[in-house]
Order: structure tokens, then C-alpha cells, then sequence
């Protein structure tokens, strides 16, 4: 531009134009060259503000989307990003798992705030691997007890044999953690196998959660469970099979139930 402003001063002095207008002329120029200078800064400046805007968006957009991952299974919160309804769905099979800190109230009354806290973060931070590992869904904890599920949000074919395999890893990794005495702490765990509907409550503090008899049941398994035992219903037991050993079947009374067949699982079957 500034070659362009003085080609045209240079020239009107060849053709005799008088030096008055020549000034007019390098003027005009010079008005124009900053008018343009100014313009190209102000759109840089924007342009700069623009990105900036955007990188900090993208930020606070990935923060969010971790956020959501914590909280909510991946495949749900991927949903709940691109369609963000209501998330509802129906299982025809699952197997729930409740376990549940024997004694955990007098264990608490002998312990600070801070070392409450520090023992249940300790505990269900281990209980959280042994989920991922066996592909289980942490739903929540409640006090000192421990929700999971197998076969949601993905379906498993296999989802009794997962839960059972982190049943008896759990009722093993808790005798790691001990009372003042030198005691180990033990479970009382139930399972059972039935159709779940899962889905997302809330609006600002979103929860996954799981609804239907099948998790009643299996709360009931471990409320009326024998301390140190995994307690499965006849459902659970069947879709197990011959992969796992069990004690012989007993009938319970159970809550709003009433007369139930169930088995305490003890392991693995030996071949």
C-alpha cells in the first residue's frame, strides 16, 4: 500500500502537477495507510481474543466431560452429551451386588471424623478396582455399604460370573483392613440376578442409579446375610452353574419376601 501511496505522489510530479496538490495528495495517503494499519490491528486483536475465548471454552468443556465421566458411566455420559433427555433403559438381565461392613457402627464410634473418612475412602477405593477389574459398574455407596452392578450400562452374557469373582475378591481384601484389635473387618455380601431398569436423575448433581425388585432382592441378600459370606439367590445360583461351589440350600425368611431359597457361594469349582 505504502509503495502504492508514493507511485501515485511520484507520478502527478511527472505529469506537472502543482506541489499544493502533490501535499493534498501524500495526505490523503498517509490518512489512508494508517486507517488501514489501525483496521488490520483491531481485526489481529480480535482475532487474538477470538482464540482465546475458544481455547478457554475447550478447557472448561474438557473439565466438564471428565467431571460427567466420574460420575456417570462412559457410554451414559457420552449420551447424555449428545442427547441431553432423559436416559432410561431396560435390562432383561443383571446381577446386583450389595456389600455391607459388619459391625461398622462400633467400629465408627471408636474412630475420629478424619479417620472415618480416611478408612471408607481406603476401602472403597479398593473396592472400586476390583470393579473395573471385573467389570462391574460402581452405582454408589450408602454408609458403609457398597453398590455394584454387572450387565449395565453394556450388556454381559457372563454378568453372575463377574459378580461373583469380585464377591469373593472383596470378601477377601477386606480382611487387609483392621480394627484396633488387630481384628481383620469382614462382609456380609448378597447377589442377585433379575431385569434392573438404570437411568439418570438429577439436573445439577446427575447420579446413575438402578431401579426393580432385582435390586430390593439382592439388598435383601446381603441385610440377611451371614457375616463373612456371600449370600446368592436360587437365580443367581442357576446362572452360575457348575463354575462355582455353594453351600447347600437353605431357606430364610426375607422381608417382604417371604420364604426364600438361597446359597452361600464359596469359590470357584475345583477341577
Amino acid at each position: 500500500m505504502a509503495a502504492i501511496a508514493v507511485w501515485c505522489v511520484i507520478k502527478p510530479l511527472q505529469v506537472g502537477f502543482s506541489t499544493e496538490f502533490i501535499g493534498v495528495t501524500i495526505q490523503v495517503s498517509c490518512t489512508s495507510i494508517v486507517a488501514a494499519y489501525s483496521v488490520a490491528l483491531v481485526q489481529e486483536r480480535l482475532a487474538r481474543e477470538a482464540f482465546l475465548a475458544n481455547y478457554l471454552l475447550d478447557i472448561e468443556r474438557a473439565k466438564s466431560e471428565r467431571l460427567l465421566a466420574n460420575v456417570l458411566p462412559e457410554m451414559v455420559a457420552h449420551r447424555l452429551k449428545d442427547e441431553p433427555t432423559t436416559i432410561a433403559d431396560s435390562f432383561e438381565s443383571a446381577t446386583v451386588l450389595f456389600a455391607d461392613i459388619v459391625d461398622f457402627t462400633q467400629l465408627a464410634a471408636t474412630l475420629s471424623s478424619e479417620e472415618l473418612v480416611t478408612l471408607l475412602n481406603a476401602i472403597f477405593s479398593t473396592f472400586d478396582a476390583l470393579a473395573e477389574k471385573h467389570g462391574l459398574e460402581k452405582i454408589k455407596t450408602i454408609g458403609d455399604a457398597y453398590m455394584a452392578v454387572a450387565g449395565v450400562p453394556k450388556p454381559d452374557t457372563h454378568h453372575a460370573q463377574s459378580a461373583a469373582r469380585m464377591a469373593l475378591e472383596l470378601r477377601t481384601v477386606i480382611t487387609g483392613f483392621k480394627r484396633e484389635n488387630g481384628e481383620p473387618l469382614c462382609l456380609r455380601i448378597g447377589l442377585h440376578s433379575g431385569p434392573v431398569i438404570a437411568g439418570v436423575i438429577g439436573t445439577k448433581k446427575f447420579i446413575y442409579d438402578l431401579w426393580g425388585d432385582t435390586v430390593n432382592t439382592a439388598s435383601r441378600m446381603e441385610s440377611h446375610g451371614i457375616p463373612g459370606q456371600i449370600q446368592v439367590t436360587e437365580a443367581t445360583q442357576m446362572l452360575l452353574g457348575t463354575e462355582f461351589m455353594f453351600s447347600p440350600p437353605r431357606e430364610i425368611e426375607v422381608k417382604g419376601k417371604g420364604q426364600m431359597l438361597v446359597y452361600s457361594l464359596l469359590g470357584p469349582h475345583e477341577n
